[in-house]
């Protein structure tokens, strides 16, 4: 079967993932299995800059705060900070330590040195001011929205005024309760403030909306884009903290749906303006429901980012996975020879990129079984989803790097 199985496999390079695609894709997503691995983000590096120079992408989204973002997507299409402060408020998740991020911005920044706007490389981040244990207050993002309408709308037409917003919002730490993940209670999400919030963030978008032509008509591309996510962030962030300060059974379940809803949502208006490419964990981007184990919960399953973009872009969404053989130094061993890992395993190479469609039909009727990982940070691969990946990455050995800067 080992034959069988090589001959399904190619170099991993842009040449190749393109030849997997029945036709190029608006949004190409490529999965992680796990955070933090500088191996698999230097392997990212590589076939993002081949996408970008070889096959014309022009955006390049990461699995990061979209409000962050803005100062990273300023830095590299104009030079604006620099690069220590441009890593260090411009990601969330603590992603701005990693060496492969600060190479990954560098490059962004020398590509687009030269070039016009419309050629320019762009940089986004994907997910919502949040993390599933805790969200940030949506303070930012209304009031960006409401300054971006009151410099441009009939003063009359606004829902509230900035003071209103102020008042309402409090101090931030009201919002950031890391207690609030475990008790619902300590959460503000319900309080009749937010409520109020919740009330005027939505009539502030439909504002947006309403006066689209005349806003459009005074604003750059780039204004309106951001006028949209802030509208889009901030609805966002206060559906999320309504459903942090909820106690019945769904509310993990909604919680993670929300943020993947917002990934989603960003994803999308990030295509309208041109061709991108995507890069989150494998949960979010895959096309097959997501699962989750945690605390007092077997199992969690929800939709991802991955599903709900397909389901919205059809054949213009694209999405390449990753999986891995060992990460030793975090007790993920040798995978078992019956899982889809385990016999990958078995290759030569220290790296392929493998035809999911093909594997599946050398694999036959009877799927192997799914591998168990002994690490919580790594998620193996559901052999259930090979239908459902239009490429696979395999990685046999990732291994340790030095400690970030």
């Amino acid at each position: 079967m080992t034959t069988d199985i090589k001959e399904t496999t190619r170099p991993v390079d842009s040449t190749a993932v393109m030849g997997l695609l029945p036709s190029r894709p608006r949004l190409l997503a490529l999965g992680e299995p796990t955070h933090r691995e500088g191996a698999l983000l230097d392997l990212r590096n590589e076939l993002f800059r081949q996408l970008v120079e070889q096959e014309g992408y022009r955006t390049i989204a990461l699995e990061s705060d979209c409000l962050r973002g803005l100062l990273v997507d300023d830095y590299v299409t104009t030079g604006k900070g620099d690069l220590d402060s441009v890593l260090d408020l411009g990601f969330s998740h603590e992603w701005g330590e990693l060496e492969a991020n600060r190479d990954l911005v560098r490059w962004m920044r020398a590509y687009n040195e030269d070039r016009t706007a419309a050629d320019q490389v762009r940089f986004a981040g994907a997910d919502g001011p949040l993390e599933i244990s805790g969200a940030e207050s949506p303070r930012q993002a209304l009031t960006a929205l409401h300054g971006y309408l009151s410099d441009r709308v009939d003063p009359g037409l606004l829902p509230c005024t900035a003071e209103v917003l102020e008042s309402l919002t409090g101090p931030d730490d009201r919002w950031t309760d890391p207690a609030a993940m475990m008790d619902p209670a300590r959460s503000v999400g319900r309080s009749a403030e937010a409520r109020e919030l919740r009330l005027l963030a939505d009539d502030l978008v439909a504002l947006l909306g309403t006066q689209a032509p005349q806003l459009i008509a005074e604003s750059t591309q780039d204004d309106w884009d951001r006028a949209r996510l802030f509208g889009r962030t901030a609805t966002g962030l206060l559906r999320y903290h309504f459903w942090l300060a909820d106690a019945s059974p769904g509310r993990m379940t909604w919680l993670l749906g929300v943020r993947d809803a917002m990934i989603a949502a960003n994803l999308v208006s990030l295509a309208e303006r041109g061709s991108m490419l995507a890069y989150a964990h494998n949960t979010h981007l895959q096309r097959g429901k997501s699962t989750m184990s945690m605390w007092d919960h077997p199992r969690l399953e929800w939709w991802g980012a991955g599903a709900l973009v397909s389901a919205e872009l059809g054949a213009d969404y694209a999405f390449v996975a990753t999986a891995v053989g060992t990460i030793r130094h975090q007790g993920v061993d040798t995978p078992p020879s019956d899982t889809v890992e385990g016999l990958l395993y078995r290759l030569p190479e220290d790296q392929v990129l493998v035809d999911p469609h093909r594997l599946a039909g050398v694999l036959g009727e009877t799927p192997p079984a799914a591998r168990v990982s002994p690490w919580h940070g790594y998620s193996g691969l559901d052999p259930a989803h090979l239908a459902q990946i239009d490429g696979l990455v395999f990685v046999k050995d990732v291994r340790q790097q030095p400690v970030p800067r």
